[in-house]
């Protein structure tokens, strides 16, 4: 994330926060960040420097503008007037962090293998919730490198419960033991 993109960002939340609307804004902020990573035309389209300005928003507009809270269709106009619409991302990011500070939610990331059920999902996010103190953002990732078991991350630490971190372990310590 750039630096600018941190700054509008955060300045979008405090302005969702005196508004008191950083739940519908975050909503708005992650349903958009999905219509741009599926559609990238669009979001090359809306950046376009041939196309006019007002047209460009015009399309902002039509596509947003009834769907959305208005704070944040003008915030997506004011990205796309000033040319900043390819740091959507990093915005979305700072908004995002600044919202799971401000409401003590943690992300985390478990990666396994194969995909875990629904009640499994919840009892390891009830597990980490009473760890760190915070409510849980839970995100699945799939890698069949990992072979079985899990590998978490939660704010900036990893907890390595797979056969692959096991055996990369073993493997350090029999290196440490021949050399």
């Amino acid at each position: 994330m750039t630096e600018r993109a941190g700054v509008y960002g955060g300045s979008l939340y405090d302005l969702a926060a005196e508004e008191q609307l950083t739940e519908p804004i975050m909503k708005d902020l992650l349903e958009v960040r999905e219509i741009f990573r599926e559609n990238q035309d669009y979001l090359r389209l809306l950046s376009e420097p041939s196309i006019k300005r007002e047209e460009r928003i015009g399309l902002i507009e039509k596509a947003f503008g009834t769907a959305c809270e208005r704070y944040f269709v003008s915030f997506l106009k004011l990205l796309c007037d000033r040319g900043m619409l390819g740091e959507y991302e990093g915005c979305a990011e700072a908004y995002k962090k600044r919202y799971n500070a401000d409401h003590n939610i943690a992300e985390a990331v478990v990666t396994s293998a194969v995909a875990l059920s629904d009640g499994q999902l919840s009892s390891l996010e009830e597990k980490l919730g009473e760890m760190s103190g915070k409510t849980v953002s839970l995100t699945q990732k799939l890698d069949p490198r990992v072979l079985a078991g899990i590998k978490v991350e939660l704010e900036g630490k990893q907890l390595d419960g797979t056969v692959l971190g096991r055996l990369n372990g073993m493997s350090r310590q029999l290196d440490e033991i021949i050399i």
